[in-house]
């Protein structure tokens, strides 16, 4: 196969940093307090991550969506505010969304080299990798996924995923669309092709209705619908209010929807290990798969939970010994306890919180939580549970910060 070099190129031993479990989340209670945990959210490099995870999962893992920098060479922000407009970005309110600026192009394919490699690894043999980018490094990609997949592998497709939306582009065709390539170890990949069927354009039902000639004597099954091109149109989740957490370059779920229905089935694991907004675990869960899902970036776990709050996916969170989230006690926090509900009384400008009713000083067990809501900015802060002799409350603000509160 043919290869691609830089400066430096090398795959050196994984080095894994050990994973910690911190807490479970039993969105709104379910299957607290002994349900197992089907899924993991991960804080960590995901090189560390992935290779703390390859004695357990090498070779086992049925999806892969992968949707790491583009090597923009940008940095980018996210929206923390609520209920701003949307056409005066002047007025938003913003925080440290994620960094993607490179030394060169030597430093971002070898980033990219070393998690690929790990990720082929883990990949099942019926497994499939998606790989996420733009015209800014997906001609390097294609080749780095050539040789990492060798001679035995399958090129999928290369999908493109068009969209609309404004641009500064004066000087040439505005870029709208992102390239997703597709690959799997051999040719027994799975893809249910019946799951993933649309509805032919009612053009050309009306065709083949009034021409028995149309098609050239091939009529298609209209009303089993047709298996979708390798050119999507999806709009961004700027404009999917109703999606949109504010972390930037948030994917729809309508997209990682078709991914994840073509290439697993129920209870196959699916892992994205460039979490960011969280939004291949959220459409895995809601679609029955367990998946694995990681993310350096603090505020892009945050975000992650919160979503898969609304789930009923039991979620074992961790850390890697790198890692460590720092919490704090404040005296901005008090709690009024009942029998059946805790009332948070604080100045902070919370975003998350959630209850431990038993808290054994040792593993977190949020039965019950509350977020903001995404367009009014409003939270509840009377949560209905049954509290134990012991509690906890852990609390993330606005800014991204941790506290915790025993009571």
């Amino acid at each position: 196969m043919p290869s691609l070099n830089w400066k430096g190129k090398s795959l050196p031993t994984p080095k894994p940093d050990p994973l910690i479990r911190d807490a479970f989340l039993y969105p709104n209670g379910f299957g607290y307090p002994n349900a197992p945990a089907t899924s993991r959210l991960i804080l960590g490099d995901n090189l560390s991550v992935m290779s703390a995870l390859l004695p357990e999962y090498e070779g086992k893992v049925n999806l892969i969506y992968a949707d790491p920098p583009f090597f923009t060479n940008r940095k980018f922000s996210a929206r923390i505010g609520r209920g701003e407009d949307s056409r005066k970005p002047e007025k938003w309110k913003l925080a440290e969304g994620y960094h993607d600026s490179w030394t060169d192009l030597d430093e971002y394919l070898q980033f990219l080299y070393e998690r690929l490699a790990l990720m082929v690894r883990l990949l099942a043999p019926n497994g499939t990798l998606y790989l996420h980018l733009d015209w800014h490094a997906d001609a390097y990609a294609r080749l780095i996924l050539d040789e990492l997949f060798g001679l035995d592998g399958v090129f999928i497709n290369e999908i493109i995923w068009a969209y609309h939306g404004p641009s500064p582009i004066r000087t040439a065709f505005n870029r709208k669309h992102d390239t997703i390539l597709a690959y799997a170890k051999n040719k027994d990949y799975t893809f249910n092709v019946d799951a993933v069927r649309e509805p032919y354009n009612p053009n050309t039902i009306a065709t083949f209705k009034s021409s028995p000639k149309a098609g050239f004597g091939k009529v298609p099954n209209l009303e089993r619908g047709k298996v979708p091109e390798d050119w999507w149109y999806f709009p961004v989740v700027a404009r999917l209010h109703g999606e949109r957490t504010g972390y930037p370059t948030q994917k729809p779920e309508a997209l990682l929807e078709r991914i994840i229905l073509a290439s697993s089935n129920k209870d196959d694991i699916v892992a994205d290990f460039f979490c960011g907004s969280g939004t291949t675990a959220v459409v895995a869960a809601k679609n029955g798969r367990k998946f694995i899902t990681s993310d350096i970036s603090i505020r892009a776990v945050h975000t992650a939970r919160n979503r898969l709050a609304e789930t009923q996916s039991v979620v074992s969170l961790e850390y890697t010994f790198m890692s460590v989230p720092a919490r704090v006690e404040s005296q901005k926090i008090k709690a009024h306890l009942s029998k059946d509900s805790v009332r948070l009384e604080t100045s902070l400008e919370v975003d998350f919180w959630e209850v431990d009713p038993n808290w054994d000083g040792k593993i977190f067990k949020s039965a019950a939580q509350a977020q903001r809501h995404t367009r009014s900015g409003e939270i509840l802060l009377d949560l209905k549970i049954k509290i134990g002799r012991k509690a906890c409350i852990r609390l993330v603000t606005v800014q991204g910060k941790e506290f915790q509160l025993n009571v």
